[in-house]
């Protein structure tokens, strides 16, 4: 494949994203770019093997793990491999590397040593839920994983609760219930998706009011990646007012 306006013989590090559920959700530059690099950084090699083997990739010489418990060490393997004149691919499990993943800390040092760093577009559950949940989405606020703690909870749902924006956040699907009760309490009764294994086999968007969510999901097992959205306040005010 010929290069495109964008590429350049620099070395980089090239921020890759990897389908989070259908290995079909993957673009032709994201399968150039993972032939073209000279090593690939993987939050898992297992699942990244996993792409290559699908669509029958030649897979660089060099693939080291970069995840939670090595980051700082695999940030120096990038480095070195940069001041060598390397590019390099990271990938997180699935999704963004650096969004809820690890790669942040692998930008930022390369960003700080003044190499090159790109970020191929591609699948993002925060925007499949946005787009699935049908709710109306001026703006959207992005929380990431919420602390475990009912308390910290609160303290987070609380900063946002006058926010104008949706709410988006991955959570444990053994905690679905007790999220949504402390939403229900700290944001009042919002309408909300709860989005399970989204582009999977068994992908599953429950809507509805927090209350009914709340009801859906209590003592309920489910297995999966769990995205939720919370619609903006405004829809709320706007829905009372017409009711009264």
């Amino acid at each position: 494949m010929s290069k495109q306006e964008n590429d350049t013989d620099e070395p980089t590090l090239y921020l890759i994203p990897t389908p989070i559920g259908n290995l079909e959700d993957i673009s032709y530059r994201t399968i150039r770019i993972l032939q073209e690099v000279d090593a690939l950084a993987c939050e898992d090699t297992r699942h990244t093997r996993k792409i290559f083997e699908r669509y029958e990739l030649e897979s660089p010489s060099i693939i080291f793990p970069c995840h939670a418990h090595n980051e700082d060490r695999a940030v120096g393997r990038i480095l070195s491999l940069l001041r060598d004149g390397k590019s390099v691919g990271l990938t997180s499990d699935a999704g963004a590397p650096g969004i809820s993943d690890p790669g942040q800390r692998a930008a930022a040092a390369a960003i700080d040593a003044g190499y090159r760093v790109d970020a191929l577009p591609g699948p993002s559950a925060v925007i499949n839920a946005l787009m699935m949940s049908g709710l109306p989405i001026p703006a959207f606020s992005f929380l990431g994983f919420l602390p475990r703690r009912p308390g910290r909870q609160r303290k987070a749902f609380n900063a946002f609760a006058e926010t104008p924006s949706a709410l988006v956040f991955f959570e444990s699907p053994f905690r679905v219930g007790k999220i949504l009760k402390v939403a229900l309490e700290c944001l009042g009764d919002r309408r909300a998706a709860v989005c399970i294994e989204l582009t999977k086999k068994f992908q599953n968007i429950e809507r509805g009011r927090l209350s009914d969510l709340v009801e859906a999901f209590d003592g309920r097992k489910i297995k999966g990646e769990v995205t939720i959205v919370i619609s903006p306040p405004e829809l709320l005010d706007a829905e009372d007012a017409e009711d009264e």
